[in-house]
């Protein structure tokens, strides 16, 4: 505890050798994957028991959506706060809030009840998000592996929430779960007051983002996230009720668990093999193989599509940072590692609500072959503009 507390309240600054680099990554990864799983295991358990919930199918994709959307707007905020208070303050209020968010989901029932408890973890998540991607590519030398280790760590804490979410709802019902979550989020404070606790000045000095037509990365962070953290994530525990073999609940929560499982041993072979091969070259490439497997996943063969999607999105999901980092070196990496952000969070934000009104009105191999094709396409303008 000594240790503990001496380094905590030791300033540090948050560029720094790679060597503080790869600490103060991992301390930020494990505080965001200790606030993660309240969020997680609430898109499992709410389109599949909506009504334990009090409310609509419909009102769960915007539930679900709120988180993201409420970013799109909050954002820039949020990234003036972090930049002017510094990692340590901002991850641990929002690790603190992280925790009130799920006890909230544990004793509260409503659309309008709920919705105040979303937006909080909205920006919550934006602040936690925002320092491990800042931390991760703090030296530039090795950001690609970097950033592939965080985001192993940061899938740790889903990957034993959703299985224990879903078993506990078999057992006990929706709610209890998200009181031991609150729990969980709180224990994030250790890794929190071990970050950096200067601020970051230049990036606080930078202002707002100029306002500018999207290219075509910001487009596919707009289809990635709308594909792969919308449609696919509501889709599989909603078409799970009918297609998955055995208790659909177990079911969905143990593939949607083997989606972070796949985070923690194939990130970091995604920010390997960016180092080797340029991250732009092989962002295209997943993502043309993650359309065939979204085309596939929307016309039923839900085991393998979705077991495909998983392993190709966690190698994915180290290559944006270091391609923004590389695009924009110095203070204004803050502020463009921000901007990104909320396109993918876009994309996160509509795919819910499109799920939640289309899924039932809609046959799915419709919905996700648009979808597939949008994400190609988009891949495709990247390869153009590379």
């Amino acid at each position: 505890m000594t240790t503990l507390t001496s380094q905590a309240a030791e300033p540090r600054p948050a560029c720094a050798a790679p060597r503080d680099a790869d600490r103060d990554s991992r301390h930020g990864a494990m505080a965001l994957a200790a606030a993660l799983p309240g969020d997680t295991v609430l898109y499992l358990l709410l389109p599949m028991f909506h009504d334990a919930f009090g409310v609509t199918l419909a009102e769960a994709g915007m539930l679900l959506a709120a988180n993201r959307l409420v970013r799109i707007a909050g954002y820039g905020w949020v990234a003036r706060f972090y930049a002017r208070r510094g990692d340590r303050i901002t991850c641990t209020l929002a690790v603190a809030a992280a925790a009130l968010c799920a006890l909230g989901y544990a004793t509260l029932s409503g659309f309008w009840a709920l919705l105040p408890l979303r937006l909080v973890w909205g920006l919550s998540f934006a602040a936690l998000n925002l320092s491990t991607q800042v931390l991760a590519t703090s030296a530039a030398e090795g950001a690609a592996a970097r950033s592939g280790r965080s985001r192993a760590y940061i899938a740790l804490g889903p990957l034993v929430g959703l299985p224990a979410g879903a078993l506990l709802a078999q057992a006990a019902g929706p709610r209890p779960i998200f009181v031991a979550l609150a729990a969980l989020a709180l224990a994030g404070w250790l890794a929190a007051r071990r970050l950096p606790a200067l601020p970051h000045p230049a990036a606080a000095a930078a202002g707002r983002p100029r306002q500018r037509l999207p290219n075509a990365l910001d487009t596919w962070s707009f289809l990635e996230g709308f594909t792969l953290d919308g449609l696919f994530v509501i889709g599989l525990s909603y078409l799970g009720r009918d297609l998955l073999p055995g208790n659909a609940v177990a079911a969905a929560g143990t593939l949607m668990a083997l989606r972070y499982g796949a985070e923690i041993v194939l990130s970091p072979v995604g920010g390997r093999m960016a180092g080797a091969w340029g991250a732009e070259r092989l962002l295209v490439v997943l993502s043309l193989l993650t359309s065939l497997a979204l085309a596939g996943f929307g016309h039923g063969w839900l085991g393998s599509c979705a077991l495909a999607i998983v392993i190709l999105r966690a190698l994915q999901l180290p290559l944006l940072p270091p391609i923004v980092a590389r695009r924009h070196p110095g203070p204004d990496r803050v502020r463009a590692l921000a901007a990104r952000s909320v396109w993918r969070d876009i994309g996160a934000g509509t795919g819910p609500l499109a799920a939640g009104l289309l899924l039932p009105v809609m046959p799915a191999s419709w919905m996700y072959g648009a979808a597939a094709l949008m994400l190609a396409v988009a891949a495709l303008a990247c390869a153009r503009t590379r």
